[in-house]
């Protein structure tokens, strides 16, 4: 088993060698506007572009919950949209993050980095806007990517 790596930095320009996937969380009512997806859309407008698509027209497609686009913006680098937040504020049922659908994208993303032999890249997902606890997020990145031998790293902007 890897261990969970952190580094101070700027997720959108992971610090490894060969193929990376950065990984982030998106909502499920198609927002994109606030957090790290800014830094996203700065660097490239395709991971949007993509996620804006995905959401207007998802009858019939998987977005939702728990689902997961991998979009390539180099030839070595993708952008995992994960949907693991329900809604973009705090209410009655708590946070935005939903666990459980993050538990499910982060499967996903592991099968998408071995296909691609892939290290992964990220922020603290889940732990800014969407409100989650990273005694509770880190857990689930270390069992299904770390344990999985991928090599993660998550990335505290300065």
């Amino acid at each position: 088993m890897l261990a969970l790596r952190y580094v101070q930095g700027d997720a959108t320009s992971p610090q490894a060698a060969g193929p990376k996937v950065i990984a982030h969380v998106c909502n499920d009512l198609g927002g994109w506007g606030k957090g790290f997806v800014l830094a996203v859309s700065r660097r490239w407008p395709e991971p949007e572009r993509d996620y804006r698509a995905w959401h207007r027209e998802r009858a019939g497609n998987d977005f939702g919950l728990g689902a997961v686009r991998v979009i390539q913006v180099r030839p070595d680098t993708w952008v995992a949209n994960m949907i693991g937040q329900h809604g973009m504020r705090t209410g009655s049922k708590g946070p935005p993050i939903r666990y459980d659908a993050l538990d499910r994208c982060l499967t996903t993303l592991a099968d998408r980095a071995a296909a691609l032999a892939a290290s992964v890249h990220m922020p603290r997902i889940g732990a800014g806007l969407a409100g989650g606890r990273w005694d509770r997020i880190e857990p689930l990145i270390i069992t299904n990517l770390c344990a999985r031998d991928i090599s993660t790293t998550v990335y505290d902007f300065t």
